[in-house]
C-alpha cells in the first residue's frame, strides 16, 4: 500500500471518529493546559509538578507522563479523572524523555548528571543509568525500537544506545549544542537541531554518520536569533517540521533534498510542535507569547493561535 493511501484511510478514519485533545506543558504555570483543537479552545488547566517540560501519552493514551524537573521526577496523570496517580523515578532534572515502542520502557536525559535514566514504566523501578555526554537534551527512539539516542549540548554528540542491551554503542559528533532528535518512520535515518548551529542534521542510522546538513537562513531575521530546537517527522511524506526558536518561525523541510519548503511565522519563542492525528495540522508551543499556533499543512498557513498560559514548552497530541 502506497504512502498516499496510507495518509487518505487516516485522514478519512480521524475526521470521522472525533477530535483532537491537545496537552501543553506550562513551565511558569507548573499546570498542564488542555485545548480542544476542533474548537481552538482552552478547556482546563489541571495542576502538576514544579517546572513541567517534556510530555507524552501512554500506548493506550489513557495516561499522559510529564517531566516536572524541579521535583526531579516523572508525573503520571490519570486522563479520565484528570489526577496525578503516581510517579516515576526520572533521576535529577529530566527535562525531554522517549517511550519505547514496546509501552514499557522510558528514556530520560539527566542534564546536570550526563547521565540517561532507563525506567520500566510498569514496575516504575529505574532499569540502568547510561553514561553519556556534558548535558544531555534530547532524546528519541526508533520506531522498529532499535535505537535510543541522546543528544549531549556541551559535548556536541549523538549517543546511539543499543535497547536490546542498554548501552551505548556508538557516538557522532554533530553540530554545536544538539537539541531535539527525531527518526524517520522507516527507522533508517535520524534528524537532529542543533540551536547554536542554526542547523539540522540527518544522519544514516546504518552507519551512525552524517548524510547531509541544512543550514537555515531566514529573510529579515538576524542568524542569532536562528536557534533550532524541536523537530517533527513527517511518517509518510518526504517532510519534516522544525522550531526556530526565537526566530519565530517553523521551517517546513524536503527531507530528501534537505531544502526549506516554506518558513511559517508562529508565536515568539517557538519551542516544541507536534502533528495532529489525522496529519492535516501541526500544533506549535509558543514559550513566550504564551499561546499555541495551528498550523494547516495542506496550505502551509497558520490559521489559529489559542492561548494557554505562561511558557508553553512540550505538546502531546491525544485523538478522542
Amino acid at each position: 500500500m502506497s504512502k498516499k493511501i496510507l495518509l487518505t484511510i487516516l485522514m478519512l478514519f480521524s475526521s470521522a471518529n472525533g477530535a483532537d485533545s491537545l496537552f501543553i506543558s506550562l513551565e511558569k504555570d507548573n499546570a498542564i493546559a488542555i485545548v480542544n483543537a476542533e474548537e481552538g479552545a482552552l478547556v482546563k488547566t489541571v495542576a502538576v509538578g514544579q517546572r513541567p517540560r517534556g510530555l507524552a501519552l501512554s500506548k493506550n493514551q489513557n495516561l499522559l507522563y510529564v517531566a516536572v524537573s524541579n521535583d526531579n521526577c516523572i508525573q503520571i496523570l490519570d486522563l479520565d479523572s484528570l489526577t496525578i496517580i503516581g510517579e516515576l523515578p526520572s533521576g535529577d532534572d529530566p527535562e525531554t524523555f522517549a517511550l519505547h515502542p514496546n509501552g514499557r520502557w522510558m528514556y530520560v536525559s539527566n542534564e546536570e548528571d550526563s547521565q540517561v535514566t532507563v525506567l520500566d514504566v510498569l514496575s516504575k523501578e529505574v532499569v540502568t543509568i547510561i553514561p553519556v555526554g556534558v548535558e544531555p537534551e534530547g532524546i528519541a527512539v526508533s520506531p522498529n525500537g532499535q535505537w535510543a539516542v541522546s543528544t549531549t549540548e556541551t559535548s556536541n554528540m549523538v549517543h546511539w544506545i543499543d535497547t536490546a542491551t542498554q548501552a551505548v554503542k556508538a557516538s557522532t559528533l554533530v553540530d554545536s549544542r544538539p537539541r531535539a532528535a527525531a527518526f524517520s518512520a522507516d527507522s533508517q535515518t535520524l534528524f537532529v537541531s542543533s540551536e547554536i548551529g542554526g542547523s539540522l542534521l540527518r544522519l544514516k542510522v546504518s552507519n551512525q554518520q552524517i548524510d547531509a546538513t541544512l543550514k537555515f537562513k531566514v529573510a529579515g531575521v538576524d542568524k542569532a536569533l536562528i536557534q533550532p530546537v524541536g523537530v517533527v517527522v513527517h511518517p509518510y511524506k518526504n517532510e519534516l517540521y522544525v522550531a526556530l526558536g526565537p526566530a519565530n518561525r517553523v521551517a517546513v523541510v524536503d527531507s530528501e533534498t534537505m531544502m526549506v519548503k516554506k518558513y511559517l511565522l508562529v508565536g515568539q519563542r517557538v519551542w516544541n510542535l507536534a502533528l495532529s492525528s489525522d496529519l492535516s495540522q501541526l500544533y506549535t508551543t509558543n514559550g513566550l507569547s504564551n499561546d499555541i499556533s495551528v498550523i494547516d499543512l495542506t496550505t502551509m498557513t497558520v490559521t489559529k493561535s489559542i492561548r494557554v498560559g505562561h511558557y508553553p514548552w512540550g505538546v502531546a497530541v491525544k485523538h478522542d
